[in-house]
């Protein structure tokens, strides 16, 4: 499975299985937790944290990078500072600090969690003799991980609702910083490097690319695709447990298992079919999970969580390759900044404070004040129908082979002639 050189790709395999699981361990349960301690108002905030730091983050880890220091030094450290706030956070609200306290932990956590997931990837990269070839089998393992953490949490730990997630989750971090030191060595050239402007880390530089219809297409649509997707991680969970689901990290964990096969069904599915198909029909798995998750009964739930991975495999990494695909050598690790900085960024931080204010919208109080229900049916078809919207916007404004010559023409990395 591994192929040559096994032994330094078992590690990188295992440093991508560690790091999902030390964030699967406690990010999918999180609602349930904040809700069990009285902060359930918190959540699309502290969801929100996330895109905060995905806006500022970057232009740390690329300082850190400009000075050269390597990047496995630079896990190691974002890793262990990882570690001590979201063992600080479960901490304090363990400890019932307030809201206050918890939403600034889950704030400073995220600054320093953020980047690792994408800096793992980058170092994995660096260290595969044939990326193109191998990177696909040493990614399934991150998913591998996270789903095991999500079984781990509902099976072995029962903490959907207890801090116990968090604590274990500083562990699984302790042992991957720890990992950093047997990944097998690269060496590097030790060649003057130019100081990266602001632009350049977060990809703004990319920007002129814009200038092409297709490529505004599909950041506009991941960015507001992923307004839509942040209503998937913080409210399935409540929903499901609205339903008296107590396992919801297990139920959360089907997601991965459609995640796998299309991952490893994409590079067949690209040499045949256009990638505007692969993107709607990643869309269209959307809408069709949010209108199950409409039904609000638990087989038509469980059904669109498992859905799930089709959704987010067939857009979102189909956008990946679209950049490798359709974008100049020289601009393609800006693009790709782009794309995070529009999907983590932008589209998160708008996704979970719209979608929070939607199912706050959504919610009623009995008369007495003693129970706030939340209209859940009213609250997934609103996010179908803008999860429809980007489909429609999609169908309408991507031509692809249409625009004319240059947009069909070219070599697939995955082999045959490339389809737009």
């Amino acid at each position: 499975m591994f192929g040559k050189g096994a032994p330094g790709t078992k590690r990188l395999c295992a440093l991508y299985a560690l790091n999902a699981a030390a964030l699967g361990l406690w990010s999918v349960n999180f609602p349930s937790v904040l809700k069990a301690h009285g902060l359930e108002s918190l959540v699309p905030y502290t969801f929100a944290c996330n895109a905060t730091a995905a806006l500022l983050s970057p232009l740390a880890v690329g300082a850190l990078a400009d000075q050269r220091m390597a990047p496995e030094r630079v896990l190691r450290l974002l890793g262990l500072g990882t570690m001590f706030f979201l063992g600080l956070l479960f901490f304090g609200i363990q400890q019932h600090w307030g809201p206050g306290w918890v939403w600034a932990l889950a704030q400073i956590h995220a600054l320093w969690s953020v980047p690792t997931f994408g800096l793992t990837t980058s170092l994995v990269m660096s260290r595969l003799s044939k990326p193109k070839e191998q990177f696909g089998p040493v990614r399934i393992w991150a998913t591998l991980g996270w789903m095991g953490a999500c079984l781990m949490v509902s099976w072995v730990l029962h903490a959907d609702t207890s801090v116990t997630s968090g604590y274990a989750a500083c562990v699984v971090w302790a042992i991957t910083v720890g990992m950093t030191f047997a990944l097998p060595y690269k060496e590097r050239l030790h060649l003057p490097k130019p100081r990266r402007t602001v632009k350049e880390i977060m990809g703004l530089d990319a920007l002129p690319l814009l200038r092409h219809p297709d490529h505004i297409v599909v950041f506009v649509s991941a960015g507001l695709l992923n307004m839509a997707l942040a209503a998937f991680y913080p409210f399935t969970v409540l929903h499901l447990a609205d339903h008296g689901i107590q396992q919801v990290t297990a139920a959360m964990s089907l997601g991965q298992v459609t995640e796998i096969i299309a991952m490893l069904a994409l590079s067949s599915i690209i040499t045949r079919i256009r990638l505007k198909w692969i993107f709607l029909a990643g869309i269209a798995f959307g809408v069709l999970r949010y209108a199950l998750f409409a039904l609000d009964n638990v087989p038509a739930l469980l059904l669109g969580i498992f859905l799930h991975g089709f959704c987010f495999t067939l857009f979102f990494v189909t956008a990946q390759i679209y950049l490798e695909q359709r974008i100049p050598g020289e601009m393609r690790a800006r693009a790709q900044a782009l794309l995070t900085l529009m999907m983590g960024g932008f589209g998160n931080l708008f996704g979970y404070l719209g979608t929070g204010w939607w199912r706050k919208y959504c919610q009623s109080t009995s008369p007495d004040g003693a129970l706030t229900t939340t209209a859940w049916s009213t609250f997934w078809i609103g996010m179908t129908l803008l999860t429809l919207g980007v489909f429609v916007f999609f169908a309408l404004a991507y031509q692809g082979r249409k625009r004319g010559v240059g947009t069909d023409e070219g070599e697939s990395h995955y082999g045959g002639h490339e389809k737009m």
